[in-house]
């Protein structure tokens, strides 16, 4: 084979291990866990009690933050950062590109007398000043217009990321221009937590809780992702500049022999595993669980839930750390959606419910007075999704995801709501108006004045559904494995503070006619709700024709790709509730919704001029190469009279005249420059730019399973995915 090849094959079977092997027995995990974190112990043993409270009022109930507070936090914070060698503090934020960005700063700076001191103040704890001109803003900023601030935010702790030669305090923050407009995803997720909050505690204050506690969205994000060596990365330039792979014939074992999920893990990869989450317990990520995937060479880790801001985070620093790990291990990390064709790829399953310290409000309950209060909340759900199931599907779109969503292996691009069949038959007796029993475990009587008791777990779970119901939190599985969860998280919360709104304003009416028949007005709301918004509740197959069919007649919505979806999510009822709760003004959403129709664009034609380039320069040579081989061996056998067989000449000969021809439709389809707005410049894209893309490789796997192994070029699937 290839010399490429061959040097990669070598590397990956001959690997030793970089460093000696984790000694755990030396610090046990839990010792581990929230060590490099200014967390609640670090605050509490390092604040003084009064500015410890005022920090804890503000973090729990929002109260504003004083600067006598910041300097005491400021200065707390600088000396434990110092005492863990940290030489540099940095605001970290999380501009529109969807990945983290941040700026390094010295703690010393001059005395004046020829030496250096530690400083860090409240100011610069607070606020920092990078240049906002160079990240995406959608038309909100001109080039020129460069000033851009960060926030700290206080809710999420700062933390110390370590490096072999030091280490860096970093501050999460919020990061907006000088106009005070959004130019990040933490800043409009902060605002879509609060209008939450407000919205929840008007509902909770109807149940009989004179002063509500705090209410919190909490998200729990699994993580899929591939592992492969390095050296098989390196020599593949579609995996280096577009995280998947443009080429590659199916191999003849893939993943039909379902022996991968949940299989034994590899001891190198196993290896890794123990170092992220070693890492990711000093960073204080909750990790609990770690496996196989489906397909081969991928795999999964997800954490315990938490706080939905706060789990945002700690998903950037997730992918961040997998993928620094992996190059200790020799391996890279893919976290595109779709890396491998043919196989599983990866998604992000976002774990949402809602929670105060005490409770969680999607726990079903043991009495009919908190069941009455959870079946309230989940009709404001159906009621949520159904109404902006549009929005909450842009919120996943992405040229990345468009490969995945509709295969069977992720939720199809239409929105529908799993409940099972016990909670999904409880809301059809309260939609009839009609008492009945439920299905086993239990009897359910529906009556007029109390709602019964449920139980968790009363029915199975559904893996094709796109927004399940799981016992205490709904799934939200369309999320791809290189999102940011920050901007689901963001319509979840706005669409939920919308129909709680509307909830809340229906009872408190209600209540104010007459508050003895409370149980009364929620169960004709509930039965209202599902009348008007059952449509989207649907627990069978979601893969199956006639479910396709069936969500037509319903008229959910159907944008099958990322340019159908995003001006779909485009609406005048989305422009109205996020601008009246205060989360994203009309114009930061229309200037949302053009940068991600820009980044579709960018993406699909970087993948286009890779794929051209790999074409004509790797995989044409080596078919002509291999054409020439067979031609000169047909020719030698022709001049000394022996018979001899051209099929596989003839079979190249046509592959190559086809490659030729798809290569140069490729490149007139790239440089056939769209007219229009950026929403043509997409559908440029999607109608002509994606199809050809296809056309090349459909020619280009024809022939990896003709050329001579010797001359292919491209390490193969085979080799990636198997080889560890």
């Amino acid at each position: 084979m290839s010399s490429a090849r061959q040097n990669a094959i070598a590397a990956v079977t001959n690997y030793k291990p970089m460093e000696k092997p984790l000694d755990f027995s030396k610090t046990p995990s839990n010792e581990l866990f929230g060590s490099n974190v200014f967390n609640e112990n670090i605050m509490r043993a390092r604040l003084p009690k009064s500015v410890y409270k005022a920090l804890r009022r503000t973090i729990d109930f929002g109260e504003k933050l004083d600067v006598s507070v910041a300097d005491a936090v400021a200065i707390a914070m600088r000396d434990w950062a110092i005492e863990k060698g940290a030489t540099h503090y940095a605001h970290v934020f999380y501009p529109l590109t969807g990945l983290t960005a941040e700026k390094h700063d010295s703690f010393l700076e001059p005395d004046g007398k020829g030496g250096a001191m530690a400083e860090f103040s409240a100011k610069q704890l607070i606020q920092g000043e990078p240049d906002a001109s160079s990240f995406p803003s959608g038309g909100i900023r001109a080039t020129f217009e460069a000033r851009g601030y960060t926030a700290w935010d206080v809710t999420s702790p700062a933390y110390i990321l370590e490096n072999p030669n030091g280490t860096t305090l970093c501050i999460p923050t919020a990061f907006c221009s000088w106009t005070g407009e959004a130019l990040d995803k933490k800043t409009p997720l902060l605002r879509s937590m609060q209008v939450l909050n407000t919205q929840a505690q008007r509902l909770l204050k109807l149940f009989g809780q004179e002063v509500p506690e705090m209410v919190w969205a909490t998200a729990g994000c699994e993580q899929e992702y591939f592992l492969i060596d390095r050296n098989f990365f390196f020599a593949r330039p579609d995996l280096i500049n577009a995280g998947r792979s443009l080429f590659g014939a199916k191999p003849p074992k893939g993943q039909e022999m379902e022996d991968q999920y949940f299989g034994a893990i590899p001891e190198r990869v196993l290896a890794f595993m123990l170092e992220v989450e070693r890492e990711l317990y000093k960073l204080g990520v909750p990790v609990k669980t770690r496996h196989n995937e489906v397909a081969p060479a991928q795999y999964e880790l997800a954490p315990v839930y938490e706080n939905a801001n706060v789990a945002a985070d700690h998903q950037y620093l997730t992918m961040t750390v997998l993928q620094r790990v992996a190059q200790k291990y020799g391996m890279t990390c893919l976290l595109h959606e779709k890396p491998f064709a043919g196989i599983n790829g990866s998604g992000k399953h976002l774990n949402w419910s809602l929670g105060t310290k005490s409770q969680n409000l999607l726990e079903p309950g043991a009495t009919p007075h908190s069941n009455m209060q959870f079946l309230t909340f989940c009709a404001a759900v159906i009621r949520a999704v159904d109404k902006h199931a549009a929005l909450l599907r842009a919120s996943v779109a992405h040229a990345g995801n468009d490969h995945r969503l509709g295969a069977n292996e992720a939720p199809p691009a239409i929105i529908s709501i799993f409940l099972g069949d016990q909670l999904t038959e409880v809301f059809d007796q309260i939609a009839k108006g009609v008492n009945g029993k439920s299905k086993k475990p239990g009897h359910l009587t529906i009556g007029v004045d109390t709602l019964p008791p449920l139980p968790k777990d009363a029915g199975d779970r559904n893996r094709t559904s796109p927004f399940a119901f799981t016992g205490n939190k709904f799934e939200f599985r369309a999320v791809g494995s290189s999102q940011s969860v920050a901007g689901p998280l963001v319509i979840l919360n706005t669409i939920m503070a919308d129909s709680l709104d509307y909830v809340a304003n229906e009872l408190e009416a209600a209540a104010k006619a007459d508050p003895k028949k409370l149980n009364v007005a929620v169960q004709k709301l509930i039965q209202k709700i599902i009348q008007d918004h059952g449509r989207i509740i649907f627990n069978g197959d979601n893969y199956s024709e006639a479910w396709h069919k069936e969500a037509a007649k319903r008229g959910l919505p159907n944008a099958r790709n990322t340019v159908e979806a995003i001006p779909a999510g485009d609406y005048p009822e989305s422009v109205k509730i996020l601008e009246r709760f205060n989360v994203l003004s009309k114009r930061e959403f229309h200037s949302r919704n053009e940068i991600y129709l820009e980044k579709y664009v960018k993406d699909v034609t970087v993948e286009a001029r890779l794929s051209f380039e790999i074409a004509k320069t790797k995989i044409f040579p080596a078919a002509v190469a291999y054409q020439s081989q067979l031609a000169s061996a047909s020719l030698a056998l022709k001049s000394l009279g022996k018979e001899h067989c051209t099929t596989v000449l003839d079979e190249l000969n046509g592959l190559v005249a086809r490659l030729q021809d798809q290569m140069v439709n490729l490149d007139q389809v790239i440089h056939h420059a769209a007219k229009g707005d950026i929403l043509d410049h997409a559908k440029h894209c999607r109608d002509d730019i994606v199809p050809a893309i296809a056309a090349v490789r459909e020619v280009a796997d024809a022939l990896e399973g003709i050329v001579s192994d010797e001359l292919w070029p491209l390490p193969t699937y085979q080799e990636m995915l198997f080889i560890k």
